[in-house]
């Protein structure tokens, strides 16, 4: 029986858990090797020889090559795993996998980000912080959760039918925005509110 991937991971970073529900999904066992991120770990030079961007996660094959970015890990575990599919069976169905999940990336993901790096006290003194930025990115941030909720209306998931990687994308970006910045889905946004639930109570959201 083949042994399992390594993933080098972080537990509490949103990128690496993208990865390990895209995995969890497919029923396929990821070997975790934790890198601590907040202590450097990730910037050492043996690190940095798996992904010159500093930053996790990255796969590890058999043969020691990696794959670092979250999305092309993700293309490369379903290559591997077809079903059950997450990025789209045809053309038609991946293109529109990837334009939501693109908008939860760029859209939502990334303005809870930035966020979450001038507000929370995580960062004091890792980088310098705008404080009325990143209250101004939450902002942007509750309209975002506003629109989301209105085109779940008569949608059970983001992109599909059927749960896809543009569900975990946001799962994981809320989430996280939830633990470090205190952003919190609107009792009034009841479709989007249904969603989280939903995702949330998947086995795969547990990994």
């Amino acid at each position: 029986m083949p042994r399992p991937m390594k993933l080098y991971n972080h537990a509490l970073a949103p990128n690496p858990r993208r990865v390990r529900i895209f995995a969890a999904e497919k029923g396929m066992e990821l070997s975790l090797e934790e890198v601590d991120i907040l202590a450097g770990q990730c910037r050492t030079p043996e690190f940095l020889a798996k992904n010159s961007s500093g930053a996790v996660p990255v796969l590890e094959l058999d043969d020691g090559s990696c794959l670092s970015e979250s999305v092309a890990i993700c293309r490369y575990l379903e290559g591997l795993h077809p079903e059950p599919n997450l990025l789209g069976r045809d053309l038609r169905e991946q293109v529109e996998i990837e334009r939501w999940n693109r908008r939860m990336e760029l859209e939502l993901f990334a303005a809870i980000g930035r966020t979450v790096q001038n507000t929370s006290s995580i960062f004091q003194g890792r980088f310098k912080q705008f404080p009325d930025y990143g209250k101004a990115q939450r902002v942007i941030v509750h309209q975002r959760l506003e629109r989301m909720d209105r085109e779940l209306d008569g949608h059970q998931f983001v992109a599909s039918e059927r749960f896809t990687i543009a569900d975990i994308t946001a799962l994981v970006a809320i989430d996280i925005g939830g633990r470090l910045a205190d952003i919190r889905i609107a009792p009034e946004l009841a479709h989007l509110t249904r969603w989280h639930q939903a995702v949330s109570n998947r086995p795969s959201a547990k990994a």
